[in-house]
């Protein structure tokens, strides 16, 4: 996959504001219904995107499924984005008849790539790759970044001074 210069500082951009977001209690932190129903979804894509055994750590080593619903049930992440989360992993499930986790990885990329060429597809995948690099790139305090696999992979690390614990009550 090839990154584009402007892109990925667009993205690095986004991933520090969204790590500077308080958090908000463990306890607190459960999503809801409706988005409980697409994580197997997003889970899926994330896995194809962050598969074992790739140049990167995997999605679930890094627990990116985690972080993001973490990240979109919070209180203060824009709730359209959190819909869209949602909507979109629930159009790509209709795309696919519902056959989604029975794909191997070649239909799973061409279910992708079609899902891709819709201007709603493509932006949700974008959506789910950036808050997928903030799991893989945010401090390990907040859950990811296991064993901060993410920044030895990318040879960086995070700003200092560093969250002394994972959530700031709000």
């Amino acid at each position: 996959m090839r990154v584009e210069r402007r892109a990925f500082l667009s993205t690095a951009g986004m991933v520090g504001a969204a790590l500077c977001l308080p958090q908000r209690s463990e306890a607190a932190a459960k999503p809801d219904k409706a988005l409980e129903e697409v994580v197997p979804v997003i889970a899926a894509v994330q896995r194809h995107m962050f598969p074992k055994g790739g140049r990167l750590p995997d999605a679930e080593t890094m627990r990116m499924t985690r972080f993001l619903t973490e990240a979109v049930s919070h209180p203060a992440y824009d709730r359209d984005i959190r819909a869209f989360v949602i909507g979109g992993a629930k159009e790509l499930m209709l795309r696919e008849k519902g056959k989604l986790f029975g794909y191997d990885h070649d239909t799973m990329e061409a279910a992708l790539r079609r899902y891709e060429t819709t201007d709603y597809g493509s932006n949700w995948l974008s959506r789910i790759m950036i808050l997928s690099l903030e799991a893989l790139l945010g401090d390990p305090v907040y859950g990811s970044n296991v064993g901060e696999a993410g920044w030895r992979t990318v040879e960086s690390f995070g700003g200092q001074p560093r969250p002394k614990t994972r959530y700031i009550e709000l």
